[in-house]
């Protein structure tokens, strides 16, 4: 057996081994992921321009980030579950189809309400897509050092992401208008759906079941809360609208724990929270997002706010 003839053959740990991934795979991943977390703070700056424009009031104008941010957070878990039951790469696709064609939407919008949907279209999309690009990272990079350095960039791309849609949208809406913060998906938008059907394996799926139950009792749950507190702010905590938000929201919630401790696959399974360590970590990562959002908000507003001498 000549030289030439033993450095053909494959060596024997990798003669099985899978063909790498295509050089587009992770480009796409990242940029979906960037997408999805930039909206969460891209129309912050633009607040008092949509206010003006469309006319919103002081406490509704808060719903144009809050709409997005509560059911991207509330579907999360579903969208996970469905990514099991349907193909983790189908339901990235259909994520992010939903979640363009719902930018486009909110920059054509011409009132408010037309906004808010399209925002909470926006959330239903980023709830199918985000949590299948994780998913599609651990299956699609399967050595060790391929999948620590994709692992380490996504972790990077989502936690830059808050700013990076603070100074691109104060850029769009200064240069151009706060209707480009939401065209700018568009063009990626069709780009990560077109190249993610070719380039992109579709790992296994598993048997999973959707929670629905859960799912619609724990987001308009916490849906009404948010709603009781925004009303309060300018109808009073003694408003019945504000009591009725509040007395809906406390029931429904209710309503989803006891549907977890029934289900045979919980969207949240309690036993999660038995441990007091992660409990804390928990709460931790749920008042920080919760802080910093409310005070970008209020942060705009009295920045906005005319000034006198």
């Amino acid at each position: 057996m000549t030289e030439r003839t033993l450095r053909a053959e494959p060596r024997p740990e990798t003669a099985g081994a899978p063909p790498p991934p295509h050089r587009l795979v992770l480009p796409i991943i990242l940029t979906c992921q960037l997408m999805l977390i930039l909206d969460a703070t891209v129309m912050n700056v633009a607040l008092p321009r949509i206010q003006s424009e469309l006319g919103f009031t002081d406490t509704g104008l808060s719903w144009v980030m809050t709409a997005y941010s509560l059911v991207f957070g509330g579907l999360l878990l579903l969208g996970g579950r469905a990514g099991d039951l349907f193909g983790r790469r189908r339901t990235f696709v259909a994520g992010a189809a939903v979640f363009t064609a719902a930018s486009l939407l909110g920059g054509l919008a011409g009132s408010a309400e037309l906004l808010i949907a399209a925002r909470v279209a926006q959330g239903v999309g980023a709830a199918l897509a985000g949590p299948s690009t994780l998913a599609l990272i651990t299956s699609t990079f399967t050595e060790a050092k391929a999948r620590v350095r994709a692992l380490a960039l996504f972790s990077a791309m989502s936690s830059s992401g808050f700013a990076i849609g603070l100074l691109l949208g104060g850029l769009l809406t200064e240069w151009i208008s706060w209707r480009a913060a939401l065209y700018i998906n568009v063009p990626f938008g069709l780009a990560i759906v077109l190249l993610t059907s070719r380039y992109v394996a579709d790992p296994p799926r598993r048997r999973a079941r959707l929670d629905l139950p859960g799912a619609f009792t724990g987001t308009l749950g916490v849906g009404s809360l948010v709603f009781a507190f925004t009303h309060a702010a300018s109808h009073g905590w003694g408003d019945m609208i504000t009591l009725g938000g509040l007395g809906a929201g406390l029931a429904l919630l209710a309503a989803f724990l006891t549907i977890e401790t029934r289900v045979s696959e919980p969207l949240i399974p309690l036993r999660l929270f038995a441990e007091r360590d992660r409990a804390a970590a928990y709460v931790n990562f749920f008042l920080g997002p919760m802080a910093m959002m409310s005070m970008f908000f209020f942060r705009e507003k009295q920045t906005s706010a005319p000034t006198t001498s």
